[in-house]
């Protein structure tokens, strides 16, 4: 027996396999990632030493020796270091990160880190990607073992994400599924064994992964075509935003299509100005001009078109203001057009104001702080300061932030003003409650002290529009995104009215169709913003503002009755329910109401209007220019979206109609409209 153990002491130690060695590296690799990126004190902490210190001094000796990186030694080392190391970070309060995903550890929600993206090398380190490493030994680069063992409960409920990095010039991104940890196989060092637990299916989300360049955008269905004998009402809240419209723009003069997701045909229509007949007083606030004609992209159809224009209020008799400017700095915001032009659009807007308007300005990276208390445009020069002042870094604690805005709103409240909290950001909270829900709730009870909220969005990379979107339908106010400094003129300045100073709140619409005229219809849009038909008359239901001069234009395609493009059978039990009698015999093609709020009235008003032939144009060349117009960007939105209703219609046949409908173009919107369809034609190949 002692002449064997002998032997066995004498004989080399097994070549240890690449996949066993590509593994270890693996995961120390993860760890020094952790520590270096990942520490929520990277400038150094009261222990006047580096988060990372400890891997330091266990990791640089064994890297250093290139002996040892490739022996038994080194796996015999490397494994018990990295699972010390995770329990080092546990006890610290650092996220551990498993298979490129962050995950919570004793108590600390991961966040991310602007020093790291500004230190990063320009191209990864050969010896320091997990991904590099396992391709070469052909083993996958995942956790296990110390590191699958240290995830929390927590985590292990949390649904499947995926992860985008990029290099310090944004250049390079590599996407990393990231399984949940239930799924991680777990696998032993000898023999290579393996068993996986399968994690419950993940529930329905309709926020998607990030696209390409790692924005993400609410996913939803374009409105289906619903049939009038079984679904006669359509309900909608009213949508003022322009977000959408810009968005598209900044990909397409980037040279791609934007993602289908990012294109809300609502607020691509709602982008330009028209020249709807408004309303005589404010008494009554909103004027619809409806026009019926034919569809352009089918001869068997017909669009109901609405135009619906606010009442304007004289500058002169604008209420007071009382603004909170609640401005993103952290690391994300750090490029020129984000933080930078953030800065030049509100010196823009803070030139319009007037002398007793008042700003306050509050900031957020890691933790909220109030930079300016609310001061009187009269004191601009200090303002502006306070604006040249900022500058990026930190982590995104944009709740926080929220709060302190909301809280320096309540001490400026203007009675009968406008109190209102501006929120400029890309969009992307992950420090404190970040869920969309947790938002919106907090959102939602702010709303009810009078005090409205508009969502500026800033550059590309990471911004998350569908948490922008939320926050603005949820808070009483606008969403729009500022991708040029003559987007911030347009939004902040040109329309400062509309922008700032509401005239209705809780602006809902419905549509009833006449079976006896129409078989069939379909919104054109709207898709975020459908209502239940209980809900029109449901005070207690919240939807959209309107600001003073806005504009809202719906357009739907409905489907005459007898019409060879109707797709809906008759029912073959279609009688009317009990109690139901027929719909009257008359021209009325449909009716349509609106319901609003005053501003500070919880109770509805309503106002109808009827549609019938006498609304129609025989042509569409006879409509006005403004109908056509609009039409025509409905058309491009839907193209975007890959819309089946429009697959047949051209970008050149959009263009042709945009062209003959330009009318007057004083700010040259139309004219960049019409280039931004030839883009899209040359992009999609037409």
């Amino acid at each position: 027996m002692n002449d064997d153990l002998k032997s066995l002491g004498q004989m080399p130690p097994p070549k240890p396999s690449p996949a066993a060695r590509a593994h270890a590296l693996s995961l120390a690799m993860q760890a020094f990632d952790a520590s270096e990126n990942n520490s929520r004190v990277p400038q150094g902490t009261a222990g006047a030493r580096r988060q990372s210190s400890i891997f330091n001094r266990l990791w640089s000796p064994v890297m250093n020796r290139k002996l040892l990186a490739g022996s038994a030694l080194a796996t015999l080392l490397v494994v018990p270091a990295a699972a010390f190391l995770t329990l080092e970070l546990t006890r610290q309060g650092l996220p551990v990160v498993t298979g490129g995903q962050q995950v919570e550890v004793a108590g600390h929600i991961a966040s991310k880190d602007a020093e790291a993206k500004k230190m990063a090398p320009s191209k990864p380190k050969a010896d320091s990607s997990a991904e590099t490493l396992a391709a070469e030994s052909n083993a996958p680069a995942q956790p296990s073992g110390a590191l699958a063992d240290q995830v929390d409960e927590k985590a292990v409920a949390e649904p499947a994400q995926q992860k985008a990095e990029f290099d310090a010039a944004g250049q390079t991104r590599r996407t990393q599924s990231a399984a949940p940890p239930a799924a991680i196989a777990t696998q032993s060092m000898i023999g290579g064994s393996s068993a996986e637990i399968m994690p419950s299916p993940a529930p329905f989300d309709t926020v998607s992964q990030p696209d390409e360049n790692g924005d993400r955008f609410t996913s939803v269905d374009a409105n289906p075509v619903k049939s009038v004998a079984t679904d006669p009402v359509s309900t909608f809240s009213a949508d003022v935003d322009t977000a959408s419209y810009s968005f598209v723009r900044k990909s397409l003069m980037a040279g791609q299509m934007p993602d289908p997701d990012s294109v809300r045909v609502e607020e691509m229509i709602n982008y330009f100005p028209y020249d709807w007949q408004g309303p005589d007083s404010k008494d009554a606030p909103f004027k619809a001009t409806v026009t019926v004609l034919p569809t352009p992209w089918n001869a068997n159809t017909r669009l109901m078109h609405v135009g619906i224009k606010g009442y304007d209020v004289a500058p002169a008799k604008a209420p007071r203001a009382n603004l909170v400017f609640l401005i993103d700095v952290s690391g994300s915001m750090d490029e020129p057009d984000k933080l930078p032009l953030l800065k030049s659009a509100f010196r823009l807007l803070v030139e319009k104001l007037r002398p007793e308007d008042t700003v306050s300005i509050v900031t957020y990276a890691g933790n909220a702080g109030t930079v300016l208390t609310p001061t009187a445009i009269k004191d601009k020069a200090k303002i502006l300061s306070a604006i040249d002042t900022l500058q990026p870094g930190g982590s995104t604690a944009g709740a926080q932030g929220l709060e302190a805005a909301y809280d320096l709103a309540q001490q400026a409240f203007v009675k009968g003003g406008v109190n209102r909290v501006m929120l400029a950001t890309d969009g992307d909270f992950n420090v404190g409650p970040s869920s969309d829900e947790e938002l919106k709730a907090t959102i939602e009870a702010k709303r009810k002290s009078g005090i409205f909220l508009s969502v500026l969005g800033f550059g590309r990379g990471n911004y998350n529009d569908a948490l922008m979107q939320t926050l603005a339908q949820n808070g009483n106010g606008t969403a729009a995104y500022i991708d040029t400094l003559a987007e911030a003129q347009k939004s902040l300045v040109e329309e400062a009215g509309s922008s700032l100073f509401p005239i209705a709140k809780d602006v809902k619409f419905q549509v009833e169709f006449n079976p006896q005229q129409i078989a069939e219809y379909r919104l054109i849009g709207y898709e975020t913003r459908a209502l239940k038909r209980e809900d029109f008359n449901n005070d207690k239901v919240d939807a959209g503002d309107i600001g003073s001069g806005h504009r809202v234009t719906a357009i739907y395609e409905i489907t005459p009755k007898g019409s060879p493009a109707v797709l809906n059978d008759d029912l073959r039990y279609g009688a009317a329910p009990a109690g139901q009698t027929d719909a009257k015999p008359s021209g009325e093609l449909a009716f349509l109401k609106i319901r609003y709020k005053q501003p500070d009235s919880d109770t509805s008003k309503l106002i109808t209007t009827p549609v019938t032939e006498a609304n129609a144009v025989p042509a569409l060349e006879q409509a006005q220019p403004d109908v056509r117009f609009s039409i025509a960007v409905a058309a491009f939105g839907q193209k975007l979206r890959g819309t089946d209703a429009v697959s047949a219609y051209t970008y050149g046949s959009i263009l042709d109609l945009a062209s003959g409908a330009k009318g007057e173009d004083g700010y040259g919107y139309r004219a960049e409209f019409l280039n931004l369809v030839r883009l899209a034609k040359s992009l999609s190949g037409e």
